[in-house]
């Protein structure tokens, strides 16, 4: 069915490289930390795609790639029909009116110094001086705008006075997400809004974001290192591993049949509620550590960990296989050629083959 729509943001061979340099004043580049390293995928209007993996994936680098707070290293991101890579200043200032960030942290994303009122108003009162609304909007019709997103989020417009240290944590999250609403974007890029909350709270703004998603015909991107709060928002997921996407799919079949072995250890660790299933079922413990992401690698990113590699995943990188619609895996164990029976001096005289031609 997606294949039939026009993407509304499309993101091909994305990478976000962090210069690693030495010495104190020539500052000279010795290495790179390879946060994301070449991405690709696709969003379509009115769904929600969920970005899940352990903590310094780079899927919080893939949403700042993507809406230019960090300049990518390579690749394009296409939005509506738009590359921001190479957008100028004011097409990157319309980009940004449909494309909206709700951050991690709702101490941090909020200026203290600043009102509720005006921190919801701030995008407004930008871009209408800026003449780029679509209507002009005078004192009092934002005044109005604001106290209506606040009501809209769960907020007492009597409150618009006040500043963000009166407030909970759910409460600040809920300003962050009148704030995001204010320009009326397409798409909102959610980077982990819900894990600095309270197990009740995230219910809250999970539902929240959920009814303005039918509410308003919102896109998202959320990105979340929760499994379960993926699985409750997300129409697909992109499952994400040392700055590659190593399985993308519809929610439902990811976590009914996930393919790549990262995905299938990362959904057995995730409890479940039933005991019995709970006791019966098969924990997948995965061996050593996160690799350095300052290493560039010939194979498999995961082949460290992985508990089923072969000689051959160690120097040549899988692509993406479509297994079946919707549902992409970058795993060797998916091709169609038998790899197993192959050594590891086989496999590197094929790579050095491979890198002389």
């Amino acid at each position: 069915m997606s294949e039939t729509r026009t993407p509304l943001l499309e993101v091909k061979d994305l990478k976000q490289h962090f210069p690693i340099t030495s010495g104190a004043l020539l500052k000279r580049q010795v290495g790179a930390i390879r946060a994301v390293d070449g991405i690709s995928f696709s969003v379509y209007p009115g769904e929600t795609l969920g970005i899940v993996g352990e903590s310094g994936c780079g899927k919080s680098t893939t949403v700042r790639s993507i809406s230019q707070l960090y300049k990518p290293t390579s690749g394009s991101v296409v939005f509506n029909g738009v590359d921001l890579t190479t957008a100028d200043y004011k097409t990157m200032l319309l980009a940004r009116r449909d494309m909206q960030m709700i951050f991690q942290d709702p101490y941090a994303s909020l200026d203290p110094r600043m009102t509720v009122r005006s921190i919801i108003a701030e995008p407004l009162v930008i871009y209408n001086n800026r003449h780029l609304l679509e209507t002009p909007l005078s004192v009092m019709e934002i005044e109005k705008q604001v106290e209506e997103l606040m009501e809209r989020v769960g907020l007492n417009k009597a409150f618009k006075n006040r500043y963000p240290h009166e407030f909970s944590g759910g409460q600040r999250q809920r300003i962050g997400i009148a704030r995001a609403l204010a320009l009326n974007p397409k798409i909102i890029l959610a980077d982990e809004p819900v894990s600095a909350l309270d197990v009740s709270i995230q219910s809250q703004i999970l539902n929240l974001l959920d009814d303005l998603q039918k509410e308003f015909g919102l896109t998202y991107i959320f990105i979340a290192h929760d499994l379960a709060v993926i699985q409750h928002i997300s129409t697909r997921v992109a499952v994400m591993y040392l700055g590659k996407i190593v399985e993308i799919s519809n929610a439902v079949k990811l976590y009914d049949n996930p393919l790549h072995p990262y995905t299938t250890a990362l959904l057995s660790a995730a409890p479940i509620p039933d005991p019995k299933v709970e006791r019966e079922r098969q924990r997948i413990i995965l061996t050593g550590d996160v690799p350095s992401p300052d290493k560039e690698r010939n194979g498999c990113y995961f082949y460290d960990r992985c508990p089923k590699k072969m000689p051959w995943c160690s120097c040549h990188l899988p692509p993406m296989f479509e297994m079946e619609a919707d549902h992409q895996v970058a795993c060797w164990l998916y091709d169609k050629q038998d790899y197993s029976k192959i050594t590891m001096e086989q496999a590197q005289a094929d790579a050095a083959k491979k890198a002389n031609t």
